[in-house]
């Protein structure tokens, strides 16, 4: 399975760790390194995935449990908040077609990402995104493991439906603000993939025509 770059530095150092440990006679420490190499492959594995090819749809930034599904009122939006555990693929996506308007990083704390204050408090990348369903709000959020916000683009770029923009490092959260005509697809509770799952549809989309398996970055 393809692993994102940023995993290319631990694993090197791990490894190499690992092997020395294991050259010079110290096999715990090898093992321990080698075992910690795996659970970094494991952590930024980066999957293929199916986007759908639907009119009027927006699916999940990322892989993890819906959190929060709230009525943003007189906006007439939805957010979504979605909590990437240290075990779901941390590779975050765009949600929707569009141009990225504004990218606005802001420093904070690093409380546990499954804790609704650390929205407002940890450090967050928050991203908005042009489109033809209207402007999206998009906010990559840091926990209290994850120590760097990755984000490939910038201001001006074009991004495709379920397009790699980055990721999390080691456990996150990420909200979604669904725009005024947006309906919401999901429940507190549901799992959704990044990419494939439809977190809202516009509420005149078209049917589904079919689903095309992605292909590179």
């Amino acid at each position: 399975m393809p692993l994102a770059r940023e995993s290319f530095p631990y694993l090197i150092t791990g490894v190499s760790v690992g092997a020395a440990a294991l050259l010079f006679g110290f096999p715990w420490l090898g093992a321990m390194a080698l075992l910690l190499s795996g659970f970094i492959a494991f952590f930024f594995r980066d999957p293929a995935r199916e986007i759908p090819e639907t009119d009027g749809v927006l699916v999940s930034p990322g892989d993890g449990k819906v959190t929060e599904v709230r009525s943003l009122g007189l906006t007439g939006g939805t957010r979504v908040s979605i909590f990437l555990s240290l075990f779901d693929v941390h590779m975050n996506r765009s949600p929707v077609a569009g141009r990225i308007d504004r990218v606005r990083y802001q420093e904070g704390r690093f409380l546990p990402a499954n804790l609704s204050r650390s929205a407002m408090e940890n450090e967050r990348n928050e991203i908005t995104i042009s489109s033809d369903l209207g402007p999206v709000r998009l906010v990559q959020i840091a926990g209290v493991v994850a120590r760097r916000i990755v984000f490939w683009k910038k201001e001006g770029d074009e991004v495709a439906l379920g397009e790699r923009i980055g990721l999390i490092q080691f456990g996150s959260r990420i909200e979604v603000d669904l725009p005024a005509g947006v309906s919401p697809e999901v429940a507190v509770g549901a799992r959704v993939k990044g990419g494939s799952s439809i977190l809202g549809m516009a509420r005149a989309s078209g049917k589904e025509r079919s689903v095309a398996q992605e292909s590179g970055r």
